[in-house]
């Protein structure tokens, strides 16, 4: 874009000291924001500012809500608040988190409950008898399970988080049974620094009658009935098949798997560590504890089309290079039906015809699953080049 010549003296005697060219390229960018800023600027309906903000702070840059949440929720986390799943009981994260503390919308990050308000309730899913503010959640009837319960779901992101039941401590004999997954933890010495100074004091004065009375009170169900509680729509597996490292790395991708975590299960040593179980006398077995969704897979097509594929089941306390009893194939049931799936899981994979030998995988109830130290969670995701035997065979 060129500056006409009869406009340059004009320029001169109003700017004596002006550099023609670089005058010129200025001018140049001036012109060109006047002419496309006003199509920039057409995006359809105005959006107010406090829309705007609010906008950016729950989306990425051209990305749709769903998209964006599952970029940043676990797929759990994905499943519970959006799609109405139920995490397994005893196998998540906070139902016995008692330190002092809020519990906030994983979402978008509402403060939703208090530790003050939390008690045991015995169902392995944590249970408040308020939420910190009524307005914060809101709840509706759930006929989705065939009987009548009532959902709450967070009210300003719109989450499903659990459900309320009326087998609550006094004063209000109500208990809040929410799921993990939809919550995170700020302990009460960090919630300052997180921006919820304000909450502070809710977080740490009991509001609660004390520990003995902290029971479930009579239920308006039936008389004789067992009280209500969550029902899980996910369920556990825990498996294993040689270095937890590799049998991660595969389960972690499959379809329909919620949440993986690797430990320790099956021995008899109590709290172990990696330290201890590597010796091989404590009995425990190196395993993966996965939550999956059984309307997308099933234990049998767990079992079949991955875990007799991705180890060798024939080989007895040993896979690749690794040697001991906590390298062992085996299959710590979590239910009666479990139990009868793995043992006929075994039976397929040793009529199969893909092992020389007999599949020797160990089939019994589980025990406590202790879950291993932070650097083993994931670990071939971080360390790409790692050791691993593990492989899924045709």
């Amino acid at each position: 874009m060129r500056i006409p010549r009869s406009v340059e003296p004009l320029i001169s005697s109003a700017l004596p000291n002006w550099d023609g060219g670089l005058l010129r390229g200025w001018l140049c960018m001036v012109l060109a924001a006047l002419v496309f800023l006003p199509a920039c600027t057409k995006r359809g309906p105005s959006v107010q500012p406090d829309a705007m903000v609010e906008a950016h702070s729950v989306l990425s840059p051209g990305a749709k809500p769903a998209d964006d949440l599952r970029a940043r929720l676990s797929p759990l986390a994905y499943a519970v608040t959006q799609e109405g799943a139920t995490e397994p009981p005893f196998a998540n994260a906070y139902w016995d988190e008692h330190r002092p503390g809020i519990f906030v919308d994983v979402v978008d990050g509402t403060p939703l409950f208090s530790s003050a308000d939390k008690f045991d309730s015995g169902t392995g899913w944590p249970s408040f008898s308020k939420p910190l503010r009524p307005e914060s959640v809101e709840v509706r009837p759930d006929h989705t399970s065939g009987t009548e319960r009532t959902e709450v779901r967070s009210a300003k992101a719109g989450g499903h988080l659990g459900h309320v039941f009326d087998d609550g401590p006094g004063p209000t004999h109500l208990r809040y049974c929410i799921n993990s997954a939809a919550l995170r933890f700020v302990r009460a010495e960090h919630m300052e620094a997180e921006g919820f100074g304000a909450a502070r004091g809710a977080a740490t004065t009991s509001t609660l009658p004390s520990k003995e009375s902290t029971v479930c009170a009579p239920s308006t169900a039936q008389a004789g009935a067992a009280p209500p509680g969550c029902r899980a729509s996910t369920e556990v597996a825990i498996l294993a098949g040689g270095c937890f490292w590799g049998m991660e790395e595969i389960l972690r991708t499959v379809s329909g798997v919620l949440e993986t975590s690797v430990g320790y299960t099956g021995g008899v040593t109590e709290h172990p560590t990696y330290d201890d179980v590597h010796t091989g006398r404590t009995g425990h077995a190196e395993a993966i504890r996965v939550i999956f969704d059984p309307e997308k897979i099933s234990f049998r097509q767990l079992l079949d089309d991955w875990f007799f594929r991705m180890h060798d089941p024939s080989t007895l306390n040993r896979q690749g290079n690794d040697r001991g009893t906590q390298y062992r194939s085996a299959i710590f049931a979590t239910s009666e039906e479990q139990l009868v799936e793995g043992l006929a899981a075994k039976a397929r994979a040793a009529a199969s015809g893909r092992w020389k030998g007999p599949v020797v995988t160990e089939v019994s109830r589980a025990g406590e699953f202790t879950r291993a130290e932070s650097e083993h969670q994931r670990y071939l995701e971080g360390h790409p080049g790692g050791y691993t035997c593990h492989f899924v065979r045709d």
